[in-house]
Protein backbone atom coordinates (compact mmCIF):
# COMPACT_ATOMS: atom_id res chain seq x y z
CA UNK A 1 0.00 0.00 0.00
CA UNK A 2 1.20 3.62 -0.79
CA UNK A 3 0.31 6.27 0.66
CA UNK A 4 1.35 9.93 -0.34
CA UNK A 5 1.05 13.09 1.44
CA UNK A 6 0.62 16.78 -0.12
CA UNK A 7 0.21 20.18 1.26
CA UNK A 8 -0.69 22.92 -1.44
CA UNK A 9 -3.08 21.24 -2.97
CA UNK A 10 -5.22 23.89 -3.59
CA UNK A 11 -2.49 26.59 -5.63
CA UNK A 12 -2.19 26.77 -9.29
CA UNK A 13 0.87 23.47 -8.83
CA UNK A 14 -0.80 21.39 -6.49
CA UNK A 15 -4.18 21.87 -8.83
CA UNK A 16 -2.08 20.71 -11.58
CA UNK A 17 -0.12 17.51 -9.42
CA UNK A 18 -3.95 16.51 -8.14
CA UNK A 19 -5.50 16.20 -11.75
CA UNK A 20 -2.43 14.56 -13.15
CA UNK A 21 -2.63 11.82 -10.37
CA UNK A 22 -5.49 10.57 -12.27
CA UNK A 23 -4.52 6.92 -12.69
CA UNK A 24 -1.56 6.69 -11.36
CA UNK A 25 -1.69 3.62 -8.80
CA UNK A 26 -1.61 5.08 -5.32
CA UNK A 27 -3.37 3.80 -2.14
CA UNK A 28 -4.09 6.94 -0.44
CA UNK A 29 -3.81 10.46 -1.24
CA UNK A 30 -3.24 12.33 1.96
CA UNK A 31 -3.97 15.86 1.91
CA UNK A 32 -3.20 18.80 3.98
CA UNK A 33 -6.48 21.10 3.63
CA UNK A 34 -6.75 24.89 5.35
CA UNK A 35 -9.98 25.34 3.48
CA UNK A 36 -12.29 23.01 2.34
CA UNK A 37 -14.32 24.67 0.66
CA UNK A 38 -12.09 25.72 -1.89
CA UNK A 39 -10.84 21.78 -2.05
CA UNK A 40 -13.95 20.55 -2.71
CA UNK A 41 -14.40 22.77 -6.24
CA UNK A 42 -11.03 20.50 -7.05
CA UNK A 43 -12.20 17.26 -6.09
CA UNK A 44 -15.32 17.72 -8.10
CA UNK A 45 -13.36 17.88 -11.34
CA UNK A 46 -11.11 14.79 -10.19
CA UNK A 47 -14.20 12.54 -8.78
CA UNK A 48 -11.90 9.33 -10.22
CA UNK A 49 -9.65 10.34 -6.93
CA UNK A 50 -12.35 10.45 -4.16
CA UNK A 51 -11.83 7.11 -3.05
CA UNK A 52 -8.13 7.79 -2.69
CA UNK A 53 -8.54 10.58 -0.78
CA UNK A 54 -7.96 11.43 2.89
CA UNK A 55 -8.53 15.31 4.10
CA UNK A 56 -6.54 16.04 7.26
CA UNK A 57 -7.97 19.65 8.14
CA UNK A 58 -5.22 22.41 8.95
CA UNK A 59 -2.35 24.97 7.93
CA UNK A 60 1.31 24.42 8.16
CA UNK A 61 1.55 25.45 11.58
CA UNK A 62 -0.86 23.01 13.04
CA UNK A 63 1.39 20.55 14.55
CA UNK A 64 -1.34 17.89 15.00
CA UNK A 65 -2.30 18.24 10.92
CA UNK A 66 1.37 17.92 10.37
CA UNK A 67 1.43 14.73 12.30
CA UNK A 68 -1.49 12.72 11.06
CA UNK A 69 -0.32 14.09 7.63
CA UNK A 70 3.28 12.93 7.49
CA UNK A 71 2.91 9.85 10.21
CA UNK A 72 2.65 6.38 8.57
CA UNK A 73 3.41 8.25 4.67
CA UNK A 74 5.05 7.18 2.07
CA UNK A 75 6.61 10.22 0.54
CA UNK A 76 6.12 13.36 1.49
CA UNK A 77 4.94 16.26 -1.30
CA UNK A 78 5.62 19.77 0.06
CA UNK A 79 4.30 22.60 -2.43
CA UNK A 80 2.50 24.66 0.26
CA UNK A 81 3.43 28.35 0.17
CA UNK A 82 2.37 31.82 0.29
CA UNK A 83 3.64 33.55 -2.38
CA UNK A 84 3.03 37.14 -4.13
CA UNK A 85 1.09 39.09 -3.82
CA UNK A 86 -0.31 37.75 -0.82
CA UNK A 87 3.28 37.44 0.68
CA UNK A 88 3.39 41.14 0.67
CA UNK A 89 0.03 42.47 1.89
CA UNK A 90 0.14 39.36 4.32
CA UNK A 91 3.99 38.99 5.21
CA UNK A 92 3.01 37.35 8.60
CA UNK A 93 1.18 34.47 6.59
CA UNK A 94 4.41 33.96 4.18
CA UNK A 95 6.43 33.28 7.82
CA UNK A 96 4.08 30.78 9.20
CA UNK A 97 4.01 28.84 5.89
CA UNK A 98 7.09 28.78 4.23
CA UNK A 99 9.21 28.79 7.49
CA UNK A 100 7.58 27.89 10.35
CA UNK A 101 5.55 25.17 8.45
CA UNK A 102 8.52 23.89 6.60
CA UNK A 103 10.36 23.53 9.85
CA UNK A 104 7.61 21.78 11.45
CA UNK A 105 6.75 19.39 8.51
CA UNK A 106 10.77 18.46 8.23
CA UNK A 107 10.85 17.92 12.31
CA UNK A 108 7.70 15.77 12.14
CA UNK A 109 9.02 13.28 9.08
CA UNK A 110 12.88 13.53 11.67
CA UNK A 111 10.61 12.31 14.34
CA UNK A 112 10.40 8.83 12.74
CA UNK A 113 12.97 6.21 13.32
CA UNK A 114 11.26 3.45 11.02
CA UNK A 115 9.90 3.76 7.53
CA UNK A 116 10.79 7.60 7.37
CA UNK A 117 8.65 9.22 4.42
CA UNK A 118 10.24 10.31 1.78
CA UNK A 119 10.43 14.81 1.18
CA UNK A 120 9.77 16.39 -2.13
CA UNK A 121 10.55 20.24 -1.27
CA UNK A 122 9.38 22.99 -3.93
CA UNK A 123 11.01 25.58 -3.40
CA UNK A 124 11.71 28.60 -6.18
CA UNK A 125 13.92 30.93 -8.39
CA UNK A 126 13.38 33.78 -5.88
CA UNK A 127 15.74 32.49 -3.70
CA UNK A 128 18.34 33.30 -6.47
CA UNK A 129 16.71 37.04 -6.69
CA UNK A 130 17.41 39.94 -9.68
CA UNK A 131 19.75 38.43 -12.16
CA UNK A 132 19.34 40.97 -15.23
CA UNK A 133 22.36 42.50 -16.83
CA UNK A 134 25.53 40.48 -17.29
CA UNK A 135 23.82 37.24 -15.70
CA UNK A 136 21.03 35.76 -17.42
CA UNK A 137 22.13 32.25 -16.87
CA UNK A 138 21.91 30.72 -13.51
CA UNK A 139 22.32 27.05 -12.05
CA UNK A 140 22.26 25.21 -8.77
CA UNK A 141 24.78 26.47 -6.67
CA UNK A 142 24.59 30.36 -7.77
CA UNK A 143 24.91 32.79 -4.67
CA UNK A 144 21.48 33.25 -3.11
CA UNK A 145 20.57 36.62 -2.68
CA UNK A 146 16.90 37.22 -1.84
CA UNK A 147 15.71 40.74 -3.39
CA UNK A 148 15.57 43.43 -1.01
CA UNK A 149 12.21 43.55 1.21
CA UNK A 150 10.67 40.29 -0.77
CA UNK A 151 9.88 38.52 2.36
CA UNK A 152 8.65 34.91 -0.26
CA UNK A 153 12.06 34.51 -1.01
CA UNK A 154 13.82 35.26 2.14
CA UNK A 155 11.57 32.53 3.98
CA UNK A 156 12.06 30.03 1.08
CA UNK A 157 15.66 30.66 1.53
CA UNK A 158 14.98 29.73 4.98
CA UNK A 159 13.24 26.66 4.51
CA UNK A 160 14.76 25.06 1.97
CA UNK A 161 17.99 25.39 4.10
CA UNK A 162 16.20 23.40 6.59
CA UNK A 163 15.46 20.79 4.29
CA UNK A 164 18.95 20.86 3.03
CA UNK A 165 20.64 20.64 7.03
CA UNK A 166 17.62 18.23 7.64
CA UNK A 167 18.52 14.39 9.26
CA UNK A 168 16.07 12.81 6.53
CA UNK A 169 17.42 9.99 4.67
CA UNK A 170 15.52 10.71 0.94
CA UNK A 171 15.05 14.31 0.14
CA UNK A 172 14.97 16.64 -2.44
CA UNK A 173 14.54 20.24 -2.98
CA UNK A 174 12.92 21.73 -6.51
CA UNK A 175 13.31 25.05 -7.07
CA UNK A 176 10.15 26.29 -9.01
CA UNK A 177 10.80 28.56 -12.25
CA UNK A 178 8.62 31.14 -13.37
CA UNK A 179 5.33 29.29 -13.56
CA UNK A 180 2.60 29.69 -16.03
CA UNK A 181 -0.92 28.77 -14.81
CA UNK A 182 -4.86 29.09 -16.01
CA UNK A 183 -5.40 32.03 -13.78
CA UNK A 184 -2.13 34.06 -14.78
CA UNK A 185 -4.16 37.08 -16.06
CA UNK A 186 -7.35 37.16 -13.62
CA UNK A 187 -4.92 37.50 -10.93
CA UNK A 188 -2.73 39.73 -12.43
CA UNK A 189 -5.28 42.66 -12.39
CA UNK A 190 -6.33 42.87 -9.01
CA UNK A 191 -2.94 43.55 -7.67
CA UNK A 192 0.11 45.75 -8.54
CA UNK A 193 2.48 43.20 -8.71
CA UNK A 194 3.32 42.84 -12.16
CA UNK A 195 4.70 45.94 -12.16
CA UNK A 196 7.42 44.25 -10.12
CA UNK A 197 8.67 42.65 -12.95
CA UNK A 198 11.50 44.51 -14.80
CA UNK A 199 11.25 44.86 -18.82
CA UNK A 200 15.18 42.75 -19.20
CA UNK A 201 13.67 40.40 -16.56
CA UNK A 202 15.04 36.49 -17.63
CA UNK A 203 12.48 34.34 -17.15
CA UNK A 204 12.08 30.51 -18.24
CA UNK A 205 8.55 30.23 -18.01
CA UNK A 206 6.95 26.24 -16.97
CA UNK A 207 3.34 26.03 -16.87
CA UNK A 208 1.29 24.67 -13.73
CA UNK A 209 0.25 21.48 -16.18
CA UNK A 210 4.35 20.33 -16.56
CA UNK A 211 4.74 21.23 -12.94
CA UNK A 212 1.67 18.48 -11.91
CA UNK A 213 3.27 16.28 -14.58
CA UNK A 214 6.72 16.01 -13.29
CA UNK A 215 5.48 15.56 -9.45
CA UNK A 216 3.28 12.52 -11.27
CA UNK A 217 6.20 11.26 -12.46
CA UNK A 218 8.05 11.48 -9.59
CA UNK A 219 5.42 9.87 -7.71
CA UNK A 220 5.12 6.96 -9.99
CA UNK A 221 8.81 6.71 -10.14
CA UNK A 222 9.01 6.31 -6.64
CA UNK A 223 5.96 3.77 -6.17
CA UNK A 224 7.86 1.30 -8.75
CA UNK A 225 11.45 2.28 -6.88
CA UNK A 226 12.97 3.48 -10.47
CA UNK A 227 14.23 6.36 -8.98
CA UNK A 228 17.65 6.76 -9.29
CA UNK A 229 20.04 7.13 -5.89
CA UNK A 230 21.58 10.18 -7.39
CA UNK A 231 18.41 12.25 -7.82
CA UNK A 232 17.89 12.28 -3.78
CA UNK A 233 19.82 14.93 -1.10
CA UNK A 234 20.49 17.16 -3.93
CA UNK A 235 18.77 20.76 -5.25
CA UNK A 236 17.23 21.00 -8.61
CA UNK A 237 15.73 23.42 -11.14
CA UNK A 238 12.30 22.89 -12.56
CA UNK A 239 13.45 24.47 -16.05
CA UNK A 240 10.68 24.95 -18.86
CA UNK A 241 13.52 24.59 -21.40
CA UNK A 242 14.98 26.77 -24.01
CA UNK A 243 12.04 27.30 -25.81
CA UNK A 244 10.17 29.02 -22.79
CA UNK A 245 13.34 32.00 -22.24
CA UNK A 246 11.70 35.28 -22.43
CA UNK A 247 12.04 38.30 -21.26
CA UNK A 248 9.77 40.17 -19.05
CA UNK A 249 8.23 42.31 -21.55
CA UNK A 250 7.96 39.93 -24.17
CA UNK A 251 6.05 37.93 -21.59
CA UNK A 252 3.75 40.92 -21.30
CA UNK A 253 3.70 41.16 -25.13
CA UNK A 254 2.45 37.53 -25.80
CA UNK A 255 -0.20 38.12 -22.71
CA UNK A 256 -1.52 41.38 -24.09
CA UNK A 257 -1.49 40.15 -27.58
CA UNK A 258 -4.54 38.31 -26.55
CA UNK A 259 -6.05 41.77 -26.04
CA UNK A 260 -5.20 42.90 -29.45
CA UNK A 261 -2.31 44.62 -27.72
CA UNK A 262 1.47 45.15 -26.55
CA UNK A 263 3.49 46.79 -23.83
CA UNK A 264 4.35 49.96 -25.69
CA UNK A 265 0.03 50.48 -25.20
CA UNK A 266 -0.36 49.82 -22.54
CA UNK A 267 2.26 50.38 -20.33
CA UNK A 268 4.91 53.15 -19.86
CA UNK A 269 8.74 53.03 -18.95
CA UNK A 270 8.51 53.90 -15.65
CA UNK A 271 5.29 51.66 -14.50
CA UNK A 272 7.42 48.65 -14.12
CA UNK A 273 10.78 48.27 -11.57
CA UNK A 274 14.03 48.51 -12.98
CA UNK A 275 15.33 45.90 -10.86
CA UNK A 276 14.95 43.83 -7.44
CA UNK A 277 12.61 41.27 -9.05
CA UNK A 278 14.00 37.60 -9.51
CA UNK A 279 14.19 35.35 -12.89
CA UNK A 280 16.96 33.45 -14.84
CA UNK A 281 17.40 30.99 -17.58
CA UNK A 282 18.86 27.50 -16.20
CA UNK A 283 22.10 26.30 -17.46
CA UNK A 284 21.17 23.00 -15.98
CA UNK A 285 17.44 22.83 -16.58
CA UNK A 286 17.74 19.61 -18.67
CA UNK A 287 18.78 17.70 -15.57
CA UNK A 288 15.34 17.13 -13.85
CA UNK A 289 13.83 16.85 -17.51
CA UNK A 290 16.21 13.58 -18.30
CA UNK A 291 14.74 12.04 -15.09
CA UNK A 292 11.46 12.49 -14.93
CA UNK A 293 10.36 13.71 -19.02
CA UNK A 294 7.84 16.30 -18.11
CA UNK A 295 8.23 19.28 -20.31
CA UNK A 296 5.52 19.54 -22.99
CA UNK A 297 4.04 23.12 -23.03
CA UNK A 298 5.67 25.97 -25.07
CA UNK A 299 4.69 29.62 -23.77
CA UNK A 300 2.66 30.07 -27.43
CA UNK A 301 0.60 26.69 -26.49
CA UNK A 302 -0.32 28.18 -23.08
CA UNK A 303 -1.29 31.39 -24.46
CA UNK A 304 -3.32 30.00 -26.42
CA UNK A 305 -5.18 27.90 -24.42
CA UNK A 306 -5.82 30.79 -22.47
CA UNK A 307 -6.91 32.39 -25.43
CA UNK A 308 -9.40 29.79 -26.02
CA UNK A 309 -10.73 29.48 -22.45
CA UNK A 310 -11.49 33.44 -22.10
CA UNK A 311 -12.65 34.35 -25.03
CA UNK A 312 -14.32 37.87 -23.36
CA UNK A 313 -10.79 38.88 -24.70
CA UNK A 314 -11.66 38.79 -27.70
CA UNK A 315 -13.41 42.15 -27.37
CA UNK A 316 -10.38 43.96 -26.37
CA UNK A 317 -8.87 43.77 -30.35
CA UNK A 318 -12.36 45.98 -30.72
CA UNK A 319 -12.36 48.26 -27.99
CA UNK A 320 -10.32 51.51 -27.96
CA UNK A 321 -6.70 50.38 -26.00
CA UNK A 322 -6.83 53.73 -24.42
CA UNK A 323 -9.85 52.52 -22.99
CA UNK A 324 -8.50 49.44 -21.44
CA UNK A 325 -5.25 51.42 -20.27
CA UNK A 326 -7.66 53.36 -18.34
CA UNK A 327 -10.43 51.45 -16.91
CA UNK A 328 -8.15 48.05 -16.60
CA UNK A 329 -4.14 49.07 -16.02
CA UNK A 330 -4.47 52.68 -14.87
CA UNK A 331 -6.36 51.92 -11.50
CA UNK A 332 -3.76 48.84 -10.79
CA UNK A 333 -1.01 52.21 -10.25
CA UNK A 334 -2.65 53.14 -7.53
CA UNK A 335 -2.93 49.55 -5.85
CA UNK A 336 -0.37 49.09 -2.71
CA UNK A 337 1.50 46.86 -4.52
CA UNK A 338 2.86 49.20 -7.55
CA UNK A 339 5.65 51.64 -7.61
CA UNK A 340 3.86 54.54 -8.60
CA UNK A 341 1.69 54.29 -5.58
CA UNK A 342 5.40 53.90 -3.41
CA UNK A 343 6.40 57.30 -5.29
CA UNK A 344 3.02 58.72 -4.38
CA UNK A 345 2.87 57.88 -0.68
CA UNK A 346 6.56 58.47 0.02
CA UNK A 347 8.02 54.84 0.33
CA UNK A 348 11.43 55.47 -0.35
CA UNK A 349 12.98 52.30 0.73
CA UNK A 350 11.06 50.68 -2.21
CA UNK A 351 11.72 53.39 -4.26
CA UNK A 352 15.71 52.62 -3.64
CA UNK A 353 15.10 48.54 -3.71
CA UNK A 354 13.64 48.97 -7.11
CA UNK A 355 14.93 51.54 -9.23
CA UNK A 356 18.15 52.41 -6.90
CA UNK A 357 16.97 55.97 -5.86
CA UNK A 358 13.63 58.30 -6.25
CA UNK A 359 15.62 60.65 -9.20
CA UNK A 360 16.21 57.31 -11.46
CA UNK A 361 12.84 56.73 -11.07
CA UNK A 362 11.83 60.32 -11.69
CA UNK A 363 14.09 60.24 -14.84
CA UNK A 364 11.95 57.34 -16.22
CA UNK A 365 8.78 59.45 -16.02
CA UNK A 366 10.34 61.36 -19.54
CA UNK A 367 11.46 58.19 -21.09
CA UNK A 368 9.20 56.76 -24.10
CA UNK A 369 9.62 54.13 -25.84
CA UNK A 370 11.54 55.48 -28.44
CA UNK A 371 14.31 55.89 -26.21
CA UNK A 372 14.35 53.11 -23.60
CA UNK A 373 16.72 50.71 -24.09
CA UNK A 374 15.47 47.06 -24.70
CA UNK A 375 16.96 44.05 -24.79
CA UNK A 376 16.58 41.84 -28.54
CA UNK A 377 14.60 39.43 -28.00
CA UNK A 378 16.39 37.11 -30.84
CA UNK A 379 19.38 37.74 -28.57
CA UNK A 380 18.10 34.80 -26.38
CA UNK A 381 18.38 32.23 -28.95
CA UNK A 382 22.05 33.03 -29.32
CA UNK A 383 23.00 32.80 -25.43
CA UNK A 384 24.45 29.62 -24.00
CA UNK A 385 26.05 31.00 -20.72
CA UNK A 386 26.88 34.19 -18.85
CA UNK A 387 28.78 37.00 -20.68
CA UNK A 388 30.44 37.07 -17.11
CA UNK A 389 31.00 34.20 -15.15
CA UNK A 390 29.36 33.67 -11.77
CA UNK A 391 32.09 33.35 -9.31
CA UNK A 392 31.72 30.39 -7.20
CA UNK A 393 35.52 30.56 -5.28
CA UNK A 394 36.12 26.75 -6.11
CA UNK A 395 35.79 24.48 -9.96
CA UNK A 396 31.77 24.28 -9.97
CA UNK A 397 32.45 21.40 -12.57
CA UNK A 398 34.53 19.51 -10.27
CA UNK A 399 32.56 16.06 -9.31
CA UNK A 400 31.27 15.27 -5.67
CA UNK A 401 34.41 12.81 -4.95
CA UNK A 402 36.75 14.87 -5.97
CA UNK A 403 36.42 17.90 -3.41
CA UNK A 404 38.77 18.64 -1.29
CA UNK A 405 39.24 20.95 1.97
CA UNK A 406 41.00 23.14 0.19
CA UNK A 407 37.91 23.59 -2.34
CA UNK A 408 35.81 24.50 0.74
CA UNK A 409 38.00 26.96 2.64
CA UNK A 410 38.49 28.68 -0.47
CA UNK A 411 34.85 29.04 -0.94
CA UNK A 412 34.75 30.31 2.74
CA UNK A 413 37.26 32.67 2.29
CA UNK A 414 35.66 34.32 -0.89
CA UNK A 415 32.76 34.81 0.80
CA UNK A 416 35.13 36.68 3.47
CA UNK A 417 34.50 33.90 6.07
CA UNK A 418 36.56 30.68 7.23
CA UNK A 419 36.64 26.94 6.93
CA UNK A 420 36.56 25.72 10.70
CA UNK A 421 36.08 21.68 10.50
CA UNK A 422 38.28 18.97 8.86
CA UNK A 423 36.70 17.68 5.74
CA UNK A 424 36.75 13.67 5.04
CA UNK A 425 35.26 13.62 1.88
CA UNK A 426 31.33 13.10 2.89
CA UNK A 427 29.43 16.14 0.89
CA UNK A 428 26.92 15.93 3.85
CA UNK A 429 28.80 16.12 7.28
CA UNK A 430 28.13 18.77 9.45
CA UNK A 431 31.06 21.94 8.71
CA UNK A 432 31.64 24.72 11.07
CA UNK A 433 32.30 28.13 9.14
CA UNK A 434 32.78 31.48 9.98
CA UNK A 435 31.29 34.69 8.30
CA UNK A 436 32.58 37.31 7.34
CA UNK A 437 31.16 39.21 10.65
CA UNK A 438 32.47 36.43 13.06
CA UNK A 439 28.97 34.60 13.41
CA UNK A 440 29.47 30.57 13.75
CA UNK A 441 27.48 28.23 11.64
CA UNK A 442 26.87 24.70 10.60
CA UNK A 443 25.89 23.09 7.20
CA UNK A 444 27.33 20.49 4.75
CA UNK A 445 30.01 20.83 1.94
CA UNK A 446 27.08 19.86 -0.31
CA UNK A 447 24.36 23.32 1.20
CA UNK A 448 27.63 25.67 0.91
CA UNK A 449 29.31 24.16 -2.12
CA UNK A 450 26.29 22.73 -4.34
CA UNK A 451 23.28 24.59 -3.21
CA UNK A 452 24.51 27.85 -2.98
CA UNK A 453 23.65 28.74 0.45
CA UNK A 454 26.13 30.94 3.03
CA UNK A 455 25.07 32.45 6.16
CA UNK A 456 24.08 35.84 6.64
CA UNK A 457 21.92 37.72 8.18
CA UNK A 458 18.61 37.08 6.13
CA UNK A 459 18.64 33.44 7.81
CA UNK A 460 17.49 34.77 10.78
CA UNK A 461 15.65 38.64 10.35
CA UNK A 462 14.46 40.63 7.81
CA UNK A 463 17.39 42.23 7.04
CA UNK A 464 19.05 42.29 3.40
CA UNK A 465 22.65 43.99 3.74
CA UNK A 466 23.77 42.47 0.52
CA UNK A 467 25.52 45.65 -0.36
CA UNK A 468 27.97 45.78 2.72
CA UNK A 469 28.66 41.72 2.37
CA UNK A 470 29.21 42.32 -1.16
CA UNK A 471 32.19 44.82 -0.59
CA UNK A 472 33.86 41.66 0.84
CA UNK A 473 32.13 38.64 -0.79
CA UNK A 474 33.40 37.75 -3.86
CA UNK A 475 30.78 35.42 -4.75
CA UNK A 476 27.69 37.75 -3.87
CA UNK A 477 29.86 40.40 -5.34
CA UNK A 478 29.89 38.63 -8.93
CA UNK A 479 26.26 38.96 -9.28
CA UNK A 480 25.16 42.05 -6.99
CA UNK A 481 27.23 44.80 -8.58
CA UNK A 482 24.91 43.45 -12.48
CA UNK A 483 22.06 46.10 -10.98
CA UNK A 484 23.97 47.90 -7.35
CA UNK A 485 26.43 50.22 -7.70
CA UNK A 486 29.19 49.51 -6.02
CA UNK A 487 28.96 52.80 -3.82
CA UNK A 488 25.22 51.73 -2.69
CA UNK A 489 25.49 51.26 0.91
CA UNK A 490 21.89 50.68 1.77
CA UNK A 491 20.73 48.10 4.60
CA UNK A 492 16.64 47.29 3.77
CA UNK A 493 14.59 46.09 6.87
CA UNK A 494 11.38 45.88 7.92
CA UNK A 495 10.04 46.27 11.38
CA UNK A 496 8.07 44.41 13.67
CA UNK A 497 4.75 45.67 11.87
CA UNK A 498 6.55 44.78 8.75
CA UNK A 499 6.76 48.57 7.54
CA UNK A 500 10.17 48.65 5.03
CA UNK A 501 13.04 51.01 5.91
CA UNK A 502 16.21 51.70 4.01
CA UNK A 503 18.83 53.19 5.52
CA UNK A 504 22.85 54.06 5.05
CA UNK A 505 24.72 50.73 6.46
CA UNK A 506 27.18 53.97 8.21
CA UNK A 507 24.47 55.47 10.23
CA UNK A 508 23.55 52.08 11.69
Amino acid sequence: MTTVAITGITGNMGQATFAALNGVDVDEIRLLIRTPKRFKKLLSANKALKGKVKVIQGSMTDRDAIKQLVTGADIVINMAAVIPPRSDQNPKAAVACNQVGADMLVSEIESITENQPALIHVSTVAVYGNRTGAHPFGRVGDPLLPSPLDVYSATKVRGEFRVLESNINKWAVLRQSAMLHPQMITDNIHDGLMFHTAFDAPLEWVTAHDSGILIRNIIMKYIDGSIPDRFWKRCYNIAGGKLNRRYGIQTFDEGFAIMGGSSKDFFKPVYNAARNFHGVWYLDGDELNDMFDYQSQTTEEYWQQVFRAHPVFKMGKLVPKSMIHFFLFRKLLKDKNAPSYWAKTGDEARMIAYFGSRDNYDKLKTETWKTYPLKDPAQIQNLTDNDTPVYYGYDINKPDDQITQADIQSVAEAHGGKLLSEFDGDMYKKLDFLTQDGEKFTASAYTVLRAGHWYNPIYEKFFWDFDRLSKKDKVFASVWYDTHDKDEDYVYSFDNDFVAHAKKTESL
